[in-house]
């Protein structure tokens, strides 16, 4: 299998961190071959959408370390990943995670699709 340790392609926020922890030790399954898979799709108001997912390590999987779990990031979708920051917020106005792409040229309302164009 193809995969490498990455640079830093996303950031996550310590609040992002620890809500990605919590949510990945309900899973118990091996942080060696598990992680967090981020992702971009097709699809969305905007074009293009965010996929956060629990996953395996795929062939040519960039991976990027975090304390306690991996991030697996295909390298179609880590072109326009990177610099994004990852968060979550768990206020009174709204939960989950929100992103901060500097490559995004438009985005959806809800903040979960994007353009590049």
């Amino acid at each position: 299998m193809s995969t490498k340790t990455s640079p830093q392609i996303v950031e996550l926020t310590e609040s992002a961190k620890t809500q990605v922890k919590a949510l990945l030790d309900k899973e118990a399954k091996d942080p060696e071959q598990f992680g967090l898979r981020l992702a971009i799709k097709g699809g969305g108001c905007s074009g293009l959408s965010y996929n956060l997912e629990f996953d395996h390590i795929k062939e040519k999987d960039l991976i990027q370390e975090q304390e306690s779990f991996k991030v697996f990031i295909d390298p179609k979708s880590a072109i326009y990943l990177k610099g994004m920051t990852v968060d979550f917020d768990d206020g009174l106005t709204g939960k989950g995670f929100t992103f901060t792409n500097p490559n995004a040229t438009n985005t959806c309302g809800c903040g979960e699709s994007f353009s590049v164009f």
